[in-house]
Order: structure tokens, then sequence, then C-alpha cells
């Protein structure tokens, strides 16, 4: 059944309200008709850009009390969450993982459940189905998942246990795997990029020819506004990116573009970067750099008639402006 957002506005919870993700997601709910964004926030000094009401929680496990917050939600999207990184410092990072991902994923997941929250929308990864695709073959919703990090095992295990809970308790569950999430505020990697294209240092990647998905912010954050209250979203697994996949040479090209900047690209053979790369121990790095992940996003438009509002060099545009003015 449709939730009706016609005649009062429907409240929408967010976690990681103060994310990347999140602070988006809540910016967009209070421009939109129809919601009212409620915050969780990790600590008291932060607050989101938008004028949503904030709870204070700042531990997500197992044993986290929702309370007050559920209050009235008709929705709740779950941005929060122990996050990939390139250099995990823990000592058994899955059982790290587990706590918040999946424990405290659960958790929160059976108490909205009892609180009569109508739709859960759970912020996945593309790691669920894996690292690596082979050029031309992409991966797609309903594949057999295939995680091989302690980050993506644990994203499978929450989503495994939340459509459990969902025919358990009727309560609608929606699963969202992101590419690699860019756009205005992006940090790490991407951002490091930009700096290194901006300062004119020459890069060896001029002759590579993967082909990999990424997904804008405003992307993201469309269809996650399609998915509080289609109809068809309710118990489906949503692959999602811009629609066009870019090599790593192609996109330091258009990078460099929207920096307004000539990129100085050095065209080192992918053998020798892969070579390089492992002897030094990054062998990670250089899977992401020139391996290729392409995803299918057939069934998210077919099913949620959604298609990226965002051209990927809009996205890049925009993503280029803020680095510029805030750098």
């Amino acid at each position: 059944m449709t939730i009706d957002i016609d005649h009062a506005p429907q409240r929408v919870l967010v976690t990681g309200a103060t994310g990347f993700v999140g602070s988006a997601l809540v910016r967009a709910l209070d421009n939109q008709a129809g919601y009212l964004p409620v915050s969780i926030v990790r600590s008291k000094a932060n607050t989101p850009v938008a004028d949503s009401q904030s709870f204070y929680i700042p531990d997500i496990s197992s044993s986290t009390e929702w309370g007050d917050s559920l209050k009235g939600i008709a929705v709740i999207v779950h941005a929060a969450a122990r996050v990939h990184v390139m250099k995990e410092v823990a000592a058994d990072a899955l059982t790290e993982f587990r706590k918040v991902n999946v424990e405290g994923t659960v958790n929160l997941a059976r108490q909205a459940a009892q609180a009569g929250v109508k739709r859960f929308v759970f912020i996945s990864s593309i790691k669920v189905n894996g690292e690596e695709t082979d050029p031309g073959q992409p991966f797609t919703a309903d594949d057999s998942p295939a995680p091989s990090d302690p980050y993506g095992i644990s994203k499978k295990e929450a989503e495994e246990a939340l459509l459990a809970l969902s025919l358990e308790t009727g309560m609608e569950v929606v699963i969202i795997r992101p590419t690699l999430i860019y756009g205005p505020g992006v940090k790490a990697n991407f951002r490091n990029m930009m700096g290194w294209l901006k300062k004119g240092i020459p890069l060896p990647f001029g002759a590579i020819h993967n082909k990999r998905s990424l997904v804008s912010l405003e992307n993201l954050v469309s269809l996650i506004l399609v998915c509080l209250k289609h109809d068809n979203a309710a118990g489906q697994i949503f692959l999602v990116s811009d629609g066009v996949d870019l090599s790593t040479t192609e996109l330091l090209n258009r990078t460099a573009e929207a920096l307004g900047v000539k990129s100085r690209l050095i065209p080192v053979p992918e053998r020798l970067l892969i070579f390089g790369a492992v002897a030094l121990g990054r062998r990670a790095l250089s899977q992401r750099l020139c391996g290729s992940l392409q995803v299918d996003i057939s069934k998210t438009r077919t099913l949620l008639g959604w298609n990226p509002p965002v051209s990927v060099q809009d996205a890049l545009n925009r993503t280029a402006k803020e680095f510029l003015e805030y750098r």
C-alpha cells in the first residue's frame, strides 16, 4: 500500500543525519512538501543544516534505546553505519562492523516495527555484490551476493536480517546499494584526486581502460525520495548509479575540465601500475584504479520509473565548484 503524503506531512527519521548522504537527504526533505525530517545525530554539537527536529543518539548498537525518536515516524532512512576504510586497524574487523551494521541496524528496525513505522529504507553498499566485474558484465540487483571484506559482509548480513524481520512484522523494507558516491562536500580519495588535478601534478593514469559506475549525491538522494513512498519499492533491492560508466582516465579528464584545468595524465600501461601497487602492498588501491565495477540499474528504472536526474558532467561541475570555494 502506498504511503499517503497528500494530507499530513510524513515524519521521516534519518540516521547519520550529519553525514555526507544523511545531511543532503535532510535538506532535500526539508525542501519537499509532504515531509518532515527528523534527524539522528551522534554529537550534541552537531546539527543538520536543515531546520529539522533532532535526537541525540551517541551510539548505534544492539542495546541502543530509540524511544521518543520513533514516535509518529512513518519512514526511516538508515544511512548511519560503521563505514569502510582503506586501512582497517581493528584486530577483528568483522566483529566491529557487525556490532553497528548488523546488530545495531536490526535493533533499530525491530523497535521501529514495534513503534508502527511503515517503511525502513536501508542504505547498503555495492560491496554486497562484490568488488569487481568483468568488462560488459555489470552487477544486477538480483545477483547472488559475493562480499569479500568485513564491511561488505556486514551489510549483506544486515540486508538478510531486515528482509526476514519484514516478513515477521509486516514493516516494509527497501534496500539501496550505491556505488561510489561523490558530490559537493565529498571527502577522502575523491577530494584528494581533485587536489592533485588542481595542482597540476602529473598522474600515471592516462591509459586505463576500465569501466566503473559512480553515483552523484543528488542522484542518490533523488532515488531515496522515490523509495520513501513508491508501491513497487517494498521488499526490493535496488542498485543505483549515474547511468554512465567511466574509466579512471575519463573520470580524471572530466573532473579536470570541471575544475577548469588541464589534466596531466601520463599513459603508463595498466599492468605496470598494478605490478607497482602490488609490490607496495596496495593491491586494493590498484583494483579501484584499474579494475572495473559496473552496475545495471535497469531494475531501478523499470520498477520505479526512476532515471538519474543529474548528468555526470553537471554533477562533477557542482562537486568541483564546492571544492574550489572551500578548499
